[in-house]
């Protein structure tokens, strides 16, 4: 099976309509993080194969659970999962936040090369950024620690906005130690075609 057919696949098996067009794009993104990872460490997954599955099908299982047009995505490494999103989504504003400056670079580059107008990159702490109630949903795929996440998330979420925290297993630690400002909204319990792992979306709001 080609990398196309196993993404082609895997959006039908989500339910998610994706043009060939736009999955071409999705395709683009992955020669562009395996061109760059010959020289940085973007991410660990280096054959076409797996990126597919973990960083394409991974990302796009999170999209029928995101309310709202403005997204930031804290941590977005080599943008996931905020270049899937923004590619697939371009009515949507998609910022990507990164304090790691070679990744910021690719990210940039990603941005011009797949001609993604509804993207902004900033090399930035989330702590630091200082754009109050700016965004309806902050997405985090394995930024830090819940309860951390949420406390530097908060000050930028509009009202009424969404965190979103993607997790692997059942977080239930990290959930006894959320503070009292946020309440959870639900877990939804995700199904990423041809991955064999657990994957979970905490939504939470402010209390």
């Amino acid at each position: 099976m080609t990398p196309a057919e196993r993404l082609a696949r895997g959006v039908a098996a989500l339910g998610i309509a994706v043009s060939e067009a736009v999955q071409q794009t999705l395709l683009d993104y992955l020669a562009l993080i395996g061109k760059w990872n010959r020289v940085h460490n973007l991410t660990a997954i280096r054959e076409i194969d797996g990126m597919v599955t973990h960083h394409l099908l991974d990302s796009l299982a999170v999209l029928p659970h995101l309310p709202g047009h403005r997204l930031l995505d804290v941590g977005t490494g080599a943008g996931l999962p905020g270049i899937v999103l923004a590619i697939v989504r371009p009515d949507w504003q998609v910022t990507l936040l990164d304090s790691n400056q070679k990744k910021t670079a690719f990210l940039r580059q990603a941005v011009i090369e797949l001609k993604l107008a509804n993207t902004e990159v900033l090399c930035e702490r989330i702590e630091n950024l200082d754009r109050p109630q700016a965004y309806d949903v902050v997405i985090s795929r394995a930024f830090s620690a819940l309860a951390d996440f949420v406390t530097a998330a908060l000050p930028v979420l509009a009202p009424g906005g969404v965190l979103a925290a993607m997790k692997g297993v059942y977080p239930r630690d990290e959930i006894t130690q959320l503070p009292a400002t946020v309440r959870q909204l639900r877990d939804v319990a995700l199904i990423v075609p041809d991955l064999a792992a657990e994957r979970h979306l905490l939504l939470l709001t402010p209390a």
